[in-house]
């Protein structure tokens, strides 16, 4: 029994896998489609990175590899797995919102430090822009990745799996829609990033809820538990860090050439495929 459950889930994740990265590479051909290379294109690119780098730090990265195994085990000896879950919600989240509005205040610095090339030129400011628009991502993507984490943990694979799928679709649909309606195609595409992020985040906060994991976030605070996932994550953070220092010196290069944060940024959706 156990053997059909994990052919079953290894099916089911790789299912959608193969859909999410189907579906990936349509979203990116109706983006350069839509917006090219130009200085629109670029803002969105740096707009769109910003949280995508944080959330090697939040979302699957160093707070994740942390927390699963904590709260796998947790689930195996029966002893507060919904509390524990609960708690590391509840702080993330706090900790995400403070983080997401000090960006907004900072969001000049942090487009600086990701493309100087920009600072000459109408880009920096759309960037600027895009940003404050896109940055909230991270707190709605670390919170679904988390509870994609404890949906993991107990076996249910389908909502994890189908959630990046959803951004997919979503970036499409808001791209023809956008064309239909004749908006602006930077805007669209920027605006449908955090609206993508809340149904990501529903998605598998509805799905955690049905399998008994309705985690309503509390009044913060410091449990023994928490300390020790700060501890455990720490050292995962650090190392993800020197992973992002590549990718902002090859955008801080590009940066300086027309069209190079663009072109770059296909290229590597191209490989990732």
């Amino acid at each position: 029994m156990a053997g059909i459950r994990l052919v079953r889930g290894f099916l089911t994740v790789g299912g959608w896998t193969m859909a999410s990265r189907l579906l990936g590479f349509v979203r990116d051909v109706v983006i350069a489609a839509a917006l090219g290379a130009g200085p629109v294109a670029e803002a969105f690119t740096i707009a769109f990175s910003l949280p995508n780098m944080f959330r090697r730090f939040f979302a699957e990265g160093a707070f994740n590899m942390a927390f699963v195994p904590m709260f796998a085990k947790k689930v195996e000896q029966g002893e507060g797995a919904h509390e524990f879950a609960r708690d590391a919600f509840t702080g993330l989240g706090t900790i995400l919102i403070v983080f997401t509005l000090a960006a907004q205040l900072f969001m000049p610095a942090l487009v600086l430090a990701m493309a100087s090339g920009f600072l000459d030129d109408g880009r920096f400011e759309l960037s600027v822009l895009f940003g404050r628009i896109a940055f909230p991502y991270i707190l709605f993507i670390s919170l679904a990745a988390l509870l994609s984490g404890v949906l993991n943990a107990i076996g249910r694979f389908t909502a994890a799996a189908a959630a990046p799928v959803l951004l997919n679709v979503i970036f499409i649909a808001a791209l023809a829609i956008g064309a239909a309606l004749g908006w602006d195609m930077g805007l669209t595409l920027v605006w449908a990033v955090p609206v993508a992020g809340v149904a990501q985040l529903a998605l598998v906060w509805i799905a955690a809820a049905r399998a008994g994991f309705s985690l309503i976030p509390e009044r913060p605070r410091m449990t023994p538990e928490l300390k020790r996932l700060a501890l455990i994550a720490a050292p995962a953070a650090l190392a993800g860090g020197v992973v992002q220092v590549n990718l902002l010196v090859g955008r801080q290069v590009a940066s300086y050439f027309e069209g190079a944060v663009a072109w770059l940024y296909y290229a590597d959706r191209l490989y990732q495929l």
